[in-house]
C-alpha cells in the first residue's frame, strides 16, 4: 500500500504539471522561424555536467556535494563567474532543467512575452499538499501559491482589484501604525542596556503576524503581548519550518515522493499547523463579518465582490503562509543596514522628523508618500540583499532566450540577488547607496529596471505587495523616530535560512532619541 501511495504522489505531481503546461501550450505558437533556427542548439547552454544516475542531484547532497543550499546566492555567484549570463542545470532528480538567467535584458524579454496564463516553476512539495493530500480542504479554488492555469486565473482575478489597487492599503494605515507601536512597545520591554536579545528576529515575526491578521481578518492576536497565545509562536515556527524545508525537498533527492521522509513529514505536520491556526482565526472572523464597516479586512472585502467563502478564507492562509517570514526579515534587513550606515540613517532620521515632527504624530498614508529616502533606504536593501532571491517562470512553449533554443517545460530562474550586485547594472553596487533610488540624483540613470525585481514582474508578481510595502514603511518611521539604532558585534554575513537574511543573533542597540 505505501508503495501504491508513493507511486500516486509521483503521478499527482508531475501529471498535473505536463497537462496545464500542453493545456498552455495550446494557446502558444512555438518560436519556429528564422530565430528559432539560427538560434543555438539547447544541448550547448553552458552549465555544470550532470553524473551518471544522480546527474547534478549530488551537488546538494552533504559533505560530497559543493553546492549549499543555505548558500544558493554564492552558489549563483559562482554559476555567473564561471558559465556567464545564461546556465543550464540539468539532470534535477525527480524535477525538470533549470536555467539561470543573469541578464535583465533577457529577463524583461521573457516577461514582455508571457503567456496570458504564466506558468512559475513548479513547487511539487505544496503542489501535493493542496492538490493531493489536502484536495478535500482546497478543492478548485487553492489559491495563489503553487496553483496554475485556469484555476490561478480565475482566483487571481477575483482578488487582484483588492489587493494591487493603489488605493488598496490607505485604510489600513492605522491599524498597521497601532500593530507598529506595539512593536515600539515590545523594544522597550526586552531591551538591556538599549540592546535586544540575539533572537528579536522573532519579535519582528510576531509584529508581521499580528499586522496580517489586522488586515487579513480584522482581528487582534496579542501577538506582542507578555502573555501571548502559545499559538503565535506555533504559526511562526511553522512556517519557518515550512520555508526550510522547501529547498531540501525540492533541489535534493525526492526521497519523500516515494515515503514519508522525516523532512516531509515535518514539512506536512508544519502546513497543517499553519492550516489549522489559521482557519481558527479565519472562522472567528467570519463569525464577525458585519460587525464592523470602518475597516473592512481583507477576507470581508472578497466575499462583497464574491460571496464565496472558500476564495475568502484559501487567500487568507495565503497570506498567512508566506506573508509573515518575507516581510519581516525585510524588516530585520533594513534595521541592520541602517545600524551599519550611520549617514544615512541620520539623513533618514531628519526626513521623518520633519514629517512627523512629535512622536505622537499621526502616520498617514499622505505622510508616507512624501518619505522619499524612507523608500530609497527599503529599495536600496532588497536591492543588495532581496528576501527572495530570485523569482522565474516555466517555459510553456518552445523558445529562443540568450541566443539558444530552450524547450518547453525549462524551468528559468532570474536571480536578482546575483544581477542587482553587478556593477554592470548598478554603479558602485557593493555599496549602500539609497540615493541612487532618487530621480534628482545622477546614480537614478545607471540602472536597469529589470536588474532588481524583489516582489517580481508582470501578471504573477506579488499580490501582497502593496500591504507589504505598508508594513515596512510604517515599522520603520516608528522605531527610527524612537530610536537611533546601532550595531556593536562581528559582522554578520547573509544566508538562507528560511529568507535571505543577516546570519547571527541580531543583537541591535535601539537608544531613545530626545523627542
Amino acid at each position: 500500500m505505501k508503495l501504491i501511495r508513493a507511486a500516486r504522489r509521483v503521478i499527482s505531481s508531475f501529471s498535473q504539471q505536463e497537462t496545464i503546461i500542453s493545456t498552455l501550450e495550446e494557446t502558444n505558437i512555438s518560436q519556429c522561424g528564422a530565430e528559432w533556427k539560427n538560434a543555438i542548439p539547447y544541448e550547448m547552454v553552458p552549465g555544470p555536467k550532470p553524473q551518471p544516475l544522480l546527474g547534478n542531484t549530488w551537488r546538494f547532497i552533504p559533505f560530497i556535494g559543493d553546492f549549499q543550499i543555505e548558500h544558493i546566492d554564492k552558489v549563483s555567484r559562482k554559476l555567473y563567474e564561471k558559465y556567464g549570463k545564461i546556465v543550464k542545470m540539468e539532470g534535477l532528480l525527480g524535477r525538470p532543467d533549470m536555467l539561470f538567467l543573469f541578464d535583465p535584458d533577457e529577463i524583461e524579454k521573457v516577461f514582455r512575452q508571457e503567456d496570458v496564463l504564466p506558468f512559475r516553476p513548479s513547487m511539487p512539495s505544496l503542489n501535493y499538499y493542496k492538490h493531493v493530500y489536502r484536495k478535500e480542504f482546497f478543492g478548485d479554488n487553492g489559491g495563489v501559491i503553487a496553483v496554475h492555469g485556469e484555476k490561478w486565473q480565475n482566483f487571481r482575478s477575483k482578488v487582484n482589484q483588492i489587493m494591487l489597487q493603489p488605493r488598496a492599503t490607505k485604510m489600513y494605515v492605522k491599524s498597521i501604525a497601532t500593530t507598529s507601536q506595539e512593536l515600539v512597545d515590545r523594544i522597550e520591554t526586552i531591551k538591556n542596556d538599549d540592546e535586544v536579545p540575539g533572537d528579536f528576529l522573532n519579535e519582528i515575526h510576531k509584529w508581521s503576524l499580528e499586522s496580517i491578521a489586522r488586515i487579513a481578518l480584522d482581528v487582534r492576536l496579542g501577538c506582542l503581548d507578555s502573555n501571548a497565545d502559545p499559538d503565535t509562536q506555533k504559526l511562526i515556527d511553522a512556517v519557518n519550518t515550512f520555508f526550510i524545508n522547501v529547498p531540501i525537498l525540492e533541489l535534493k533527492i525526492p526521497f519523500w515522493r516515494l515515503w514519508n521522509t522525516p523532512t516531509f513529514k515535518a514539512y506536512i505536520q508544519a502546513l497543517d499547523t499553519i492550516r489549522d491556526i489559521t482557519m481558527q482565526h479565519i472562522n472567528v472572523a467570519m463569525n464577525h463579518i458585519n460587525q464592523s464597516d470602518e475597516e473592512p479586512s481583507v477576507l470581508q472585502k472578497v466575499l462583497r465582490i464574491d460571496n464565496d467563502t472558500k476564495i475568502a478564507s484559501n487567500l487568507a492562509l495565503d497570506m498567512f503562509l508566506v506573508g509573515i517570514d518575507t516581510t519581516s526579515n525585510a524588516v530585520a534587513s533594513i534595521l541592520y543596514q541602517l545600524a551599519m550606515h550611520q549617514q544615512k540613517q541620520d539623513i533618514l532620521y531628519k526626513e521623518i522628523k520633519k514629517i512627523l515632527p512629535y512622536t505622537n504624530t499621526q502616520i498617514t498614508h499622505e505622510k508616507l508618500d512624501q518619505m522619499i529616502y524612507l523608500k530609497a533606504c527599503i529599495k536600496e536593501t532588497m536591492r543588495m540583499y532581496p528576501v527572495v532571491i530570485g523569482n522565474g517562470r516555466c517555459t510553456t512553449s518552445d523558445r529562443v532566450i540568450g541566443g539558444y533554443q530552450i524547450p518547453k517545460g525549462v524551468q528559468v530562474i532570474f536571480q536578482h540577488c546575483v544581477i542587482s550586485n553587478l556593477d554592470e547594472y548598478f554603479t558602485k553596487s557593493n555599496e549602500f547607496l539609497p540615493e541612487r533610488w532618487l530621480k534628482n540624483n545622477e546614480l537614478y540613470k545607471h540602472h536597469h529596471p529589470f536588474a532588481s525585481l524583489p516582489f517580481g514582474f508582470g501578471k504573477r508578481m506579488c499580490l501582497g505587495r502593496r500591504f507589504a510595502d505598508l508594513e515596512i514603511q510604517t515599522v520603520l518611521v516608528k522605531i527610527m523616530r524612537n530610536y537611533k539604532i546601532e550595531y556593536h558585534h562581528k559582522k554578520l554575513d547573509y544566508h538562507i535560512h528560511p529568507m535571505y537574511t543577516p546570519n547571527g543573533p541580531l543583537k541591535l542597540k535601539f537608544i531613545n532619541r530626545v523627542q
